[in-house]
């Protein structure tokens, strides 16, 4: 019998952004990626991402998490899935609590019934932190031969790791450039020797901009938090923006504040869907 048979998976979303929340806080099994691709394969349970609740490991903490890709691979931050996390806990009758993930702790705070902020903690900017392969001065500005690999975009991107890495494009229009088909050349570019969410970035004002995300392990995503937080201190670095915007994603906008003191703090809301119970069947075949 699976250690995962009955449990109960709550499907939900962050701006589209598909997210199951599994509690396993009374259990010391830690799921694995044949066992997460196995969910992510059950009907209605389609996700980004997977967020595995454990018991605390920290004094302070509500819990630990670990997050899951679709193909299996842990991810280091989901900010979407965070505030999913948020709303679930919120239910028990934490409406703030700190959850901590492998790339560290989080503050999260319930706004009103749906809205959320996360405190995503400081952004990473140094080239060993994010991680790149080669080191450079600026990592606001990392020159990439985009031409030898067939891709129409600016011949330099802003890196930034935000619990995980992020590669950020600044273009006109983020629909121009057919982003599923270029994520994957990019995600896995040797650049990147963890791999890259890749983002397209459109600045519309001082206080706004347009985003298309690349997930890796995931793919096109509705919506990113991790990748608008990457987005805002990008844009802010080189002058586009202030530190307050508005980010427009596909599944709707995300609010980002990356405060003086550097903490990148993100507001918005979360949807409940359904719950589903978990079978041993679904892991029978779990390859």
């Amino acid at each position: 019998m699976s250690a995962l048979d009955k449990h109960k998976a709550f499907k939900m979303n962050g701006l589209g952004n598909e997210i199951v929340v599994l509690d396993l806080r009374e259990s010391n099994h830690v799921v694995t990626a044949a066992e997460a691709r196995a969910v992510g394969k059950s009907d209605g349970l389609h996700f980004d991402q997977m967020m595995v609740l454990h018991a605390p490991r920290t004094e302070g903490t509500a819990c630990f998490v670990l997050i899951y890709n679709i193909d299996g691979s842990e991810a280091g931050a989901c900010g979407n899935g965070t505030r999913c996390v948020a709303w679930y806990l919120a239910h028990e009758g934490q409406r703030h609590v700190t959850i901590e993930t492998r790339a560290g702790c989080l503050d999260c705070q319930q706004i009103s019934a749906l809205q959320y902020s996360v405190d995503m903690g400081l952004p990473r900017l140094d080239w060993q932190d994010i991680p790149l392969r080669d080191a450079v001065v600026d990592t606001g500005f990392v020159p990439l031969n985009t031409e030898s690999m067939q891709v129409n975009l600016p011949g330099t991107f802003s890196a930034v790791s935000m619990g995980n890495p992020h590669a950020v494009f600044f273009v006109a229009d983020v629909e121009a450039h057919g982003l599923i088909r270029i994520g994957p050349l990019l995600e896995t570019n040797p650049m990147f020797p963890e791999k890259a969410n890749i983002s397209l970035a459109a600045v519309t004002a001082r206080n706004a901009l347009t985003l298309k995300v690349w997930e890796r392990g995931a793919g096109l995503t509705r919506a990113c938090g991790s990748g608008a937080c990457a987005a805002v201190v990008s844009a802010h670095r080189r002058g586009l923006t202030d530190r307050e915007v508005c980010v427009s994603l596909p599944g709707g906008d995300l609010m980002i504040h990356w405060r003086m003191d550097n903490h990148v703090i993100m507001t918005g809301p979360v949807e409940f869907e359904y719950e589903k119970q978990l079978s041993t069947a679904l892991f029978l075949a779990a390859v």
